[in-house]
């Protein structure tokens, strides 16, 4: 797979380079490319933004750097072109996998106000937000959708196996994890862990996955209710 991200604060995506994501991109797993669309303007002073038609505060991202950078980095459009946007569906597990098996992408970040509703128009597929909250620009947001996409890619995560298992992999949240020492701060570890019986584990994890659900995601909880099956 291969990621294209539009930005104009290219140094935000350091953070790639680090962890599980870091190795995986050195070791060619999958690829990330950013650019920069101040590169693509046509000002001389490589202005990428605007006041407001209509008026209003702050500034808005113009649309002939967006606009010229796509087409030159995807001129047959064979990437889906994602707008980073708190007004755009919320992202969640099943668009991750969607996306993970979807084929490349080209992630669009905006700042100030936003940006010219024509590109959005022209030039972008799909506009997706991490939460119903405002941050100060899209580059975040793109780094969670990389982290969450990547993860689905084969060869990224150790162990295929720790995809089944997580948080939201069947509309439930993650059980708790315990490891060495067995007693921390007075704590102990619950002794159904250690007793190797993997039929008691599994339904204990089971139970906690459903305690933890209802306790921290009553949303999540209530969908589930209608799966509940005997063992549950």
């Amino acid at each position: 797979m291969k990621i294209d991200v539009l930005t104009i604060f290219t140094e935000q995506f350091g953070l790639l380079k680090s962890g599980i994501i870091g190795n995986a991109l050195k070791e060619k797993i999958f690829d990330v490319a950013v650019h920069d669309i101040r590169d693509f303007s046509a000002d001389k002073h490589k202005k990428c933004d605007d006041a407001p038609f209509g008026g209003g505060a702050g500034m808005v991202m113009t649309a002939q750097p967006a606009h010229d950078a796509i087409r030159h980095i995807d001129p047959e459009h064979k990437s889906r072109r994602i707008y980073m946007s708190p007004r755009g569906t919320v992202l969640n597990q099943d668009k991750v996998k969607a996306l993970s098996q979807g084929g490349d992408l080209l992630i669009l970040c905006g700042n100030y106000e936003g940006i010219d509703q024509r590109i959005i128009d022209l030039d972008v597929d799909e506009e997706i937000s991490v939460g119903d909250y405002i941050l100060t620009g899209g580059e975040l947001p793109a780094l969670v959708l990389i982290n969450a996409v990547a993860r689905y890619i084969p060869g990224v995560l150790g162990s295929i196996e720790s995809l089944d298992e997580e948080s939201f992999s069947d509309g439930l949240l993650e059980y708790p994890h315990y490891t060495r020492p067995r007693v921390f701060e007075s704590l102990s570890v619950p002794e159904v862990l250690l007793n190797g019986n993997h039929k008691d584990i599994a339904a204990y994890r089971r139970e906690q996955q459903l305690i933890v659900t209802k306790k921290n995601r009553k949303d999540l909880y209530r969908k589930y209710l209608r799966r509940l099956n005997k063992k549950d």
